[in-house]
């Protein structure tokens, strides 16, 4: 048997095998457990995994280059460089703009960069990491977004950026921040790592969130709207950012070979650069500090039967969503139901409800549990009010607030959401919303 006869083999197999173990329907009863997420999948992305096993390109390799074209043909961007996870893309995304290349808009330690304190760690600690100072501002409710309102208050002398994400795949107000960001020349992140899918409609035209700002961001670990496992990315359309964090990536290199290539700019030995002799190999020049955050070739595989799949997972998602926000509407008095952002078709991540005066979260989400429906707080809730906060809260320094955070704090306190992912079927959410209303009904 030839090595393509053995490998198509192989392939089949493993297609069969899955298929048999892997996506037998199951029936749902009654106090099964509904998970907030889980990944969705057939034999592609398993047959994907095992060909690019068979290949044993380790590293980054053709389906690499494969999933980051796929993702900006979808995304309609420009540029888009893979990583290990959404963390890292955040932090990539971040460092990027501490570039010297950037000249005077690069930022340094000591520079203030807008955020919100609702919402996932990772969106504020690589500013803090590198010494830049958070400017928290509150979100609104129903939309658990950053208020635009508080912008203006929040600029100083030393703002350079704003980095915020897309709640719970509900766009922030980017008409207001994008103006903002452009008045003021500020950097705008867009963290849109639980939101990929999501479209804003902007001076007529619709974009996908992520593609707006200068830069976004993508996490593709398993509860996220695709997954390769570990995964993430970042994706702008400007030529000098795209240069800068891929040489960030890439252990702060300034070539531009990909993994295995030599010599693609053809001057592999004839540059001058800083202080080093004349020839000194290009491949071993580096023109930042950076880090290794790339993913093997067998992550971007999966990733790229994902892709092929992902404008099913968006529709299926806002389907789930509505028939789930319809279910509830009857009990508006006792839960507040989420909102989208005007002007904007969100690729929902969860369904996310703040509870009423009255109503206890934390017997709500017990009895919620209680029948197998698992939950989730909007991660951080507040993030300041977090150990990791402490030390430089005692300081009074590392960080400003503006206000009193009430809605976030509210949150903290009163929010809780439950998933909208793909695999869910109508009977699983029907189920969910009658627990839910059972649930508040009781406590």
């Amino acid at each position: 048997m030839g090595q393509q006869e053995l490998h198509d083999k192989i392939l089949a197999l493993v297609k069969e095998y899955c298929d048999k173990y892997h996506n037998q329907p199951k029936n749902f009863h009654e106090g099964d457990k509904i998970s907030y997420a889980s990944r969705v999948y057939d034999h592609e992305e398993m047959c994907n995994l095992v060909d690019s096993a068979l290949e044993f390109w380790l590293t980054s390799g053709r389906y690499v280059q494969e999933f980051e074209a796929g993702l900006s043909k979808y995304l309609g961007v420009k540029y888009t460089a893979v990583v290990n996870s959404g963390s890292s893309a955040n932090l990539l995304a971040f460092m990027t703009l501490t570039s010297p290349l950037l000249k005077e808009r690069r930022i340094r330690p000591g520079d203030e960069v807008i955020a919100v304190a609702a919402g996932f760690p990772t969106t504020v600690s690589p500013i803090i990491n590198y010494g830049a100072v958070p400017v928290f501002v509150d979100v609104t409710i129903p939309q658990y977004n950053i208020d635009t309102a508080q912008l203006e208050e929040a600029l100083s002398e030393k703002t350079k950026a704003v980095m915020i994400a897309h709640t719970l795949g509900n766009p922030f107000d980017l008409q207001a921040v994008k103006a903002f960001c452009q008045k003021h020349n500020l950097w705008l992140i867009e963290d849109n790592c639980d939101a990929l899918g999501s479209t804003y409609e902007l001076d007529g035209v619709e974009h996908f969130t992520g593609s707006i700002g200068d830069m976004g961001t993508s996490s593709f670990y398993p509860p996220h709207h695709m997954t390769m496992g570990q995964g993430g990315a970042v994706y702008t359309n400007n030529p000098l950012l795209n240069k800068i964090m891929r040489s960030f990536r890439d252990w702060g290199r300034d070539c531009v070979c990909a993994s295995g290539q030599d010599n693609f700019c053809g001057h592999r030995f004839d540059g001058q650069y800083g202080e080093l002799p004349k020839g000194y190999d290009h491949k071993y020049v580096y023109s930042h500090f950076g880090l290794n955050l790339n993913i093997t070739d067998m992550q971007a595989a999966v990733g790229c039967a994902q892709l092929k799949k992902f404008p099913d997972f968006v529709e299926r998602r806002r389907y789930n969503f509505n028939l789930l926000h319809k279910e509830l509407q009857e009990v508006q008095d006792k839960l507040i139901l989420p909102e989208p952002c005007p002007n904007s078709n969100p690729s929902w991540f969860g369904f996310m409800v703040t509870c009423r005066e009255g109503i206890q979260r934390d017997k709500v989400i017990r009895y919620l549990e209680n029948h197998g429906i698992q939950t989730r707080m909007l991660f951080s809730g507040n993030l300041i009010k977090h150990p990791c906060f402490d030390e430089m809260r005692k300081a009074g320094k590392g960080y400003r607030v503006i206000g009193d955070l009430a809605n976030t704090d509210r949150i903290m306190n009163d929010t809780f959401w439950v998933g909208v992912y793909p695999g869910m079927t109508d009977e699983k959410l029907v189920y969910m919303a009658k627990i839910i209303k059972e649930a508040v009904s009781k406590v």
